[in-house]
C-alpha cells in the first residue's frame, strides 16, 4: 500500500519541492508562439506547485522542503473555500493555454493537470473534506506519524516541530468544527467505527512528556545539536505534549464519544449519503481512471476470485489435499505457518527484499539509488492498520525509504503472505517506481502524481513478476501470493457491493469467509478499510489487470521485438499516470519500435542501464 502511509490519501496528486522542478525540452523548431505558450505552461506549473506545498506542509516536509515546517495543513471550512477558488482559477488559466505546438510531454502535462484541477472541484463540491475523522487512517493518526516522516537535521527543524506542537489544538478545533458542519449536511461514517476513534485519541494522549509518539523526534538528535540544546529541546517537547497535544487529544475523544459517533450513519455504504451513487460514481472514476460501472468491476471481481481458486486447488492438490476447504484448514491450523515473534515477521521481509535487489537488472534498464529498510510501525497504530507501508524517500535520498511492517498481535498473523507483500511494497514494487518517478525530467507534480491505479496497479503487478523471474519456490509462499491475489480481486467484489448494492458488513465478512485471503485480524480490517475509503480498493486489481493487458499486447504485436526491460521503463519512465494515458504512452512506444525508431529521451527513466 502506498501513501506515505494514509498522509496524502486525499490528494489527488502532488509532486516533488519546486528545487527539483524539471522544465520538459521544447520540441526543436518551435514557433515563437509556440515558445511562448511553452514558457506560460512551465511558470503556471510552477505556481500550481508551490500553492501545493504551501495547502500540504506536512507533505513539503516528507520530501524535504522546510520552508512550512512550523505548520500543519488548515482544515478549516473557510481553508476548503479558498482552495476552492484557488483551484478554480488554476483550472480557468490552464484551459485558456493553446496546446498548439506544444511538444508531446506538455500536452500530455497540461491534461492531465486539468483533469487534476476538474477533479479536485468535484470532491469539495461533494463536501468530502467534512468526514476528516475515520479509525483507518484519518487525521488523528496521521499527526503523531509526521513525528517519524520528517527529516530531523538541523536546529531549526527541531524548532519548527516544537511550533507545530504547539498548533496541535487549533489543528483539532478545525476537525471539530469541519466535522461538526459534516454531521448537519450527514456526511458522517458509519457510527460503529466512529466508535474506534475515542479509544484511539486516548491511547495517543495518554503517554506523557517524551514517552508520547509525538515527542519521537528528541529521542535521538544528530551530532550538529549542541548538548545544551538538547536538553533545551527535551523539556519544550515535554511541555507542549503535556500542555498541549495531550489535552488536544482528550478533547477530540470527548467530542467523538458524546457528540459526534451517536450521529453516525447506520448504514454501512456511501449510497446512504447524501448524493451517495454520484459520490461512489465519483470515487470509482477517480481512484481507476477507468469508466467502468460498479457491475462490471464487480463481476469482474468474481471472475478472478474464480481463477485464483482454481490456482489454489492446483496448489493444495499437488501438496495431498482433497480440495482447497481441506488445505486452508489444515495451514490455518498449522502454528509453524504464523510467526513467532515481531522480529522475526521484520526478518522476513529484509531476507526477501535483499533476495530480489540483485534480480532487478533482469527485468529494469532504470534502477533506483535510495536505499530502503524495513521497521516496525509505531504501537498506536497497529491495531487497524494494514500489514504493511511503503514510506518514501526525499527526492535527493538523504534518508532512506522505509517499509514499514505492522507486527502487532504477531502470532496470529501468517508468515504465507510475506514474500508477496515484500515485493509489493518494497522492489519491484512501491520503492522502485516511487524513487524512480522522483528522478525523471518532469514537471514536479508529475514526478509523483498519485493515480491510485497506476501506483498500486504496479504494485500487485509486481508480486506476479516475483513468480515470473523464479521466486516463491515454497507452495506455501506460492499460496500466499496467490492469497495476496485473491484479496485484491475480493475487493472488487467487496467494494462494490458495499457501496453499490447495499451489502452490509456482515455480508462482507461472509463473502470473505467464503473466500478467505488473510488472516482474521487483516480481514476484520480490510473490511472497514473498503466502507471508509470508498473506491481505493479497486484500483490494485484494475490497475494490474491493465499492466498484464498492455504487456500482453505489446508482446503480441512485437514478436521477438519485445524486450520486458524496455517494456517496464516505459511503464515507469511517464511518472504516475492515468490509465488510458498509460495506453496511448505504450502504444506509442511500440509503434516506434515497430517503425525502428527509439523511445523519445525526454521521458526515458534517468538512471544508466
Amino acid at each position: 500500500m502506498k501513501p506515505i502511509p494514509f498522509l496524502i490519501a486525499g490528494l489527488i496528486a502532488i509532486g516533488l519541492l519546486g528545487a527539483c522542478q524539471q522544465p520538459q525540452t521544447a520540441p526543436a523548431g518551435q514557433t515563437a508562439g509556440a515558445q511562448a505558450r511553452s514558457q506560460a505552461l512551465g511558470n503556471l506549473l510552477a505556481e500550481q506547485w508551490e500553492y501545493q506545498l504551501r495547502r500540504s506542509p506536512e507533505f513539503a516536509s516528507i520530501i524535504g522542503d522546510t520552508r512550512y515546517n512550523d505548520r500543519w495543513t488548515d482544515y478549516s471550512l473557510q481553508a476548503v473555500e479558498a482552495e476552492r477558488r484557488a483551484t478554480q482559477g488554476f483550472l480557468e488559466r490552464f484551459d485558456a493555454i493553446d496546446s498548439a505546438g506544444l511538444g508531446e510531454q506538455e500536452r500530455l502535462s497540461l491534461e492531465m493537470m486539468l483533469r487534476q484541477l476538474r477533479d479536485r472541484l468535484e470532491a469539495i463540491e461533494l463536501k468530502n473534506h467534512e468526514m476528516p475523522l475515520e479509525p483507518v487512517g484519518g487525521v488523528h493518526l496521521a499527526l503523531p506519524g509526521h513525528a517519524a516522516s520528517f527529516p530531523f537535521a538541523t536546529l531549526k527543524d527541531y524548532q519548527d516541530y516544537l511550533a507545530r506542537l504547539n498548533a496541535v489544538p487549533a489543528l483539532i478545533d478545525q476537525l471539530i468544527e469541519t466535522s461538526r458542519q459534516g454531521a448537519k449536511d450527514g456526511l458522517v461514517q458509519p457510527r460503529y467505527l466512529l466508535r474506534k476513534i475515542p479509544d484511539q485519541a486516548r491511547a495517543i494522549a495518554a503517554p506523557a512528556g517524551l514517552d508520547n509518539p509525538f515527542a519521537k523526534p528528541a529521542a535521538q538528535f544528530p551530532d550538529a545539536i549542541p548538548e545544551a540544546e538538547r536538553a533545551r529541546l527535551r523539556a519544550a517537547y515535554a511541555e507542549a505534549v503535556d500542555d498541549k497535544v495531550r489535552p488536544a487529544y482528550r478533547k477530540l475523544a470527548d467530542f467523538v464519544d458524546r457528540e459526534y459517533a451517536p450521529q453516525g450513519r447506520d448504514n454501512e455504504g456511501v449510497w446512504s449519503l447524501p448524493d451517495g451513487e454520484r459520490r461512489y460514481r465519483f470515487q470509482v472514476r477517480t481512484q481507476t481512471t477507468t469508466d467502468k460501472t460498479p457491475e462490471q468491476i464487480h463481476q469482474t471481481g468474481l471472475q478472478e476470485v474464480a481463477r485464483i481458486e482454481a490456482e489454489m486447488t492446483a496448489i493444495a492438490r499437488s501438496l495431498g489435499y482433497s480440495d482447497l476447504a481441506a488445505f486452508r484448514s489444515a495451514v490455518a491450523a498449522d502454528r509453524t505457518r504464523f510467526a513467532r515473534s515481531r522480529e522475526q515477521i521484520l526478518d522476513g521481509y529484509r531476507g526477501y527484499i535483499a533476495a530480489m535487489q540483485p534480480e532487478l537488472p533482469k527485468l529494469f534498464g532504470a534502477l533506483p539509488q535510495v536505499p530502503l529498510e524495513v521497521r516496525s510501525m509505531s504501537a498506536f497504530r497497529e491495531n487497524g492498520a494494514p500489514g504493511a507501508e511503503y514510506w518514501q524517500s526525499t527526492p535527493e535520498g538523504s534518508r532512506p525509504a522505509i517499509v514499514m511492517v505492522n507486527t502487532g498481535d504477531f502470532a496470529h498473523r501468517t508468515l504465507n503472505n510475506i514474500e508477496t507483500t515484500a515485493y509489493h511494497e518494497g522492489v519491484p514494487g512501491h520503492h522502485l517506481q516511487i524513487s524512480l518517478a522522483q528522478t525523471l525530467p518532469l514537471p514536479a507534480f508529475r514526478q509523483q502524481g498519485g493515480y491510485n491505479a497506476y501506483i498500486e496497479g504496479w504494485a500487485l503487478y509486481s508480486e506476479r513478476l516475483g513468480k515470473e523471474i523464479g521466486f516463491f519456490r515454497d507452495p506455501y509462499s506460492d499460496y500466499g501470493r496467490l492469497c495476496g491475489e485473491l484479496l485484491r480481486a475480493n475487493r472488487l467484489v467487496l467494494d462494490t457491493g458495499v457501496h453499490a448494492k447495499r451489502w452490509t458488513r456482515q455480508q462482507m465478512i461472509d463473502f470473505f469467509h467464503a473466500h478467505p485471503s488473510d488472516d482474521e485480524p487483516s480481514i476484520q480490517a480490510e473490511t472497514d478499510r473498503y466502507i471508509v475509503w470508498p473506491g481505493q480498493a479497486l484500483g490494485y486489481k484494475l490497475g494490474q489487470l491493465h499492466l498484464l493487458d498492455l504487456r500482453e499486447r505489446a508482446r503480441r504485436e512485437l514478436g521477438e521485438r519485445f524486450d520486458i526491460r524496455a517494456f517496464h521503463d516505459q511503464v515507469l519512465g511517464g511518472g504516475a499516470m492515468p490509465l488510458d494515458l498509460l495506453s496511448r504512452r505504450v502504444e506509442a512506444w511500440v509503434a516506434a519500435v515497430q517503425a525502428g525508431q527509439p523511445p523519445s529521451p525526454s521521458t526515458a527513466a534517468t538512471e544508466p542501464r
